[in-house]
């Protein structure tokens, strides 16, 4: 141990202090280590023998007295290291007190590796190493020393995680070397690409239509699989995959899965290249009529269901339609889904076959029997029958009849008299109704239904016979036009007032003459059978009031008794023993009663006769 403060006493100067302190260090060290220490300086690599080990670490002999150590972690295979190996250790530093020294192996490889990477390698040149770990931008790979590799530069297609190359050994180009950074970046990507385009360039010249070649799969998409023939990619189209339905590529190729495809077309020019899988296969559909002959019955599996009917796997490779008209004789499906689903087992006959389009039409009814056949004979025209009402549209209600079968109740065919504009009108869903069968349609499954035929047409007997003309009735003003006004003469039967039969006078609005609710005593001037109208006059009958009036007077004075009107001359149904029952109000420019409805239209009216 130096003494200073004995130093200080002997009055010697901090120079020469300095001087005698490290002259002994010096000498203590030689003395030490067995010779001169200039020899050894940091930063030196040195030949070293190993010599054993200690715990974790390899003792190195490198011609000092004291041995240093060097961690095993440092060497590539541990397991292997024995003493009397060479190796080189790069010394790091001297610890004089306790005469330790530092070595490291990793560090002198490094710096041998660096020195070789510059004197055997260029830019541009081929090298091999193993990834190393990820890092910011990229990956460290060991080509001998740690080098760059950026993450662009990995492969032609950036994969989602780099860092599934981790511990992989790859071969990249050196695309720049700094020397005085001692730093190295690497580029796999451009290595794969020189060697697609040279592959790419034999591959296209060699191929052609019709070839079995082996590929990769690289990429799936919706609409195909991009496979890897070994410098170029064909597209492997979805359609082209199999012969059967397949709703995506997935479910017959997986990413990196090597396949076989079939060269459907190359396109040298643009460089690509289609590709089938099916095709290695015969085409299920060659010998279809053979297989399937129409009308045939077979079995198959739903597979698949839309709005307008159910695909049925008949085999692989083979769907049919069943259009949803064919699935039911008389049931009225919405939707598929009603009568099958996805997965079901069905019977179904072969109805047509187009083997250009690979069509096959099936139907599931024609493998029951058709009810149809039977309703004619069932229900012939004139049957009395009862249903009820399913269903309505504007021209009329549709009446099942039996379960499955359904006749149509027209508008014009529920009422003699009625205008009926909507069946909602005299009938709801859910009704019972008595019906008449009219006519039974085989052909189209059509059953036309009436209500008015149960009972007879009053325009035959009833109303020509309530109804003359000359009577004079009364009735309620119920509708007024421009050319008219219509009276109400019994419930649902209305006769025409023409506005040149209101009054002597012209008459231009025939509202200045009559009001809608008015009742008001008319005469008739005809009774149209065939046309199913009846034509009214206000002036006549007022003309004939006048007249029975100066007729009383007359008999009045030569009799003295007041009278009224002859009975002869009233009219009505009443007269004749009831009225129509449901006739309708009439609202048009012209009134008839038939089969159709009633309708109303404009009518001249008679002249006023000479008194």
């Amino acid at each position: 141990m130096v003494d200073y403060n004995l130093i200080q006493d002997l009055a010697v100067s901090d120079a020469d202090t300095d001087a005698l302190l490290t002259e002994g260090l010096d000498q203590e060290l030689d003395a030490l280590l067995g010779g001169e220490t200039s020899d050894f300086k940091t930063g030196t690599i040195l030949e070293g023998t190993v010599v054993g080990l200690a715990g974790d670490d390899v003792v190195i002999d490198v011609g000092f007295k004291s041995e240093g150590l060097v961690n095993k972690g440092e060497f590539e295979d541990f397991n292997e290291v024995k003493p009397g190996d060479k190796i080189e250790v790069l010394l790091e530093g001297l610890e004089a007190d306790q005469g330790n020294i530092q070595l490291s192996k990793r560090k002198a490889d490094r710096i041998r590796g660096w020195e070789n990477i510059i004197s055997t390698s260029n830019e541009g040149d081929v090298v091999t190493g193993k990834v190393m770990r990820k890092i910011k931008g990229g990956l460290l790979v060991d080509i001998g020393v740690p080098v760059f590799l950026p993450a662009s530069q990995v492969d032609v297609r950036r994969p989602g995680d780099i860092g599934e190359f981790i511990g992989k050994d790859i071969r990249a180009t050196i695309l720049k070397i700094d020397t005085e950074r001692r730093n190295i970046v690497i580029s796999r990507r451009r290595l794969v690409e020189e060697e697609r385009a040279e592959a790419r360039e034999k591959l296209l010249g060699n191929i052609n239509e019709g070839d079995v070649i082996k590929g990769t799969v690289k990429n799936i998409a919706d609409f195909g699989a991009f496979i890897d023939l070994g410098g170029i990619d064909g597209l492997l189209h979805i359609t082209d995959m199999s012969w059967g339905r397949i709703n995506h590529p997935s479910e017959l190729v997986k990413i990196d899965q090597e396949i076989e495809v079939v060269v459907l077309n190359v396109d040298r020019d643009k460089e690509k290249v289609g590709l089938g899988l099916k095709q290695r296969e015969s085409n299920p559909w060659e010998e279809i009529e053979a297989r399937y002959p129409v009308s045939s019955r077979v079995s198959g599996s739903v597979v698949n269901l839309m709005s307008y009917g159910a695909f049925v796997k008949l085999e692989d490779g083979i769907e049919g339609l069943v259009h949803i008209s064919e699935m039911s004789w008389t049931r009225r499906i919405n939707h598929p889904s009603e009568l099958v689903s996805v997965g079901e087992e069905v019977d179904v006959v072969v109805l047509d076959i187009d083997k250009n389009k690979q069509e096959i039409s099936l139907g599931m009814k024609q493998t029951e029997v058709n009810p149809w056949e039977l309703v004619a004979e069932k229900y012939p025209p004139g049957t009395v029958v009862e249903g009820t009402v399913r269903n309505m549209t504007n021209y009329g209600a549709f009446v099942e009849i039996e379960p499955g079968v359904d006749g149509m109740l027209h508008v014009s065919d529920l009422s003699w008299t009625k205008k009926v504009a909507h069946p909602n009108e005299v009938l709801k869903k859910g009704d019972k109704v008595r019906c008449i069968v009219l006519e039974v349609d085989q052909s189209k499954q059509r059953v036309s239904l009436g209500v008015k035929q149960l009972t007879e047409d009053p325009w035959h007997e009833a109303i020509p016979g309530a109804y003359q003309p000359g009577m004079i009735v009364h009735g309620e003003v119920t509708k007024i036009t421009n050319f008219g006004v219509f009276v109400e003469l019994e419930d649902d039967l209305e006769g025409l007032l023409h506005i040149s039969e209101l009054s002597d006078d012209k008459v231009e609005n025939p509202q200045d003459v009559v009001k809608a609710g008015e009742n008001v005593e008319v005469k008739i001037l005809r009774v149209d059978v065939d046309e199913r109208k009846i034509g009214l006059s206000l002036k006549r009958a007022q003309w004939s009031a006048e007249a029975e009036t100066a007729s009383d007077k007359a008999a009045a004075a030569s009799a003295g008794t007041g009278g009224g009107a002859d009975a002869s001359t009233a009219g009505g149904l009443g007269d004749v023993g009831g009225g129509l029952g449901d006739l309708t109000h009439m609202g048009t420019d012209k009134i008839s009663f038939g089969p159709g409805g009633a309708k109303a239209e404009d009518e001249e009216g008679e002249q006023k006769p000479a008194e």
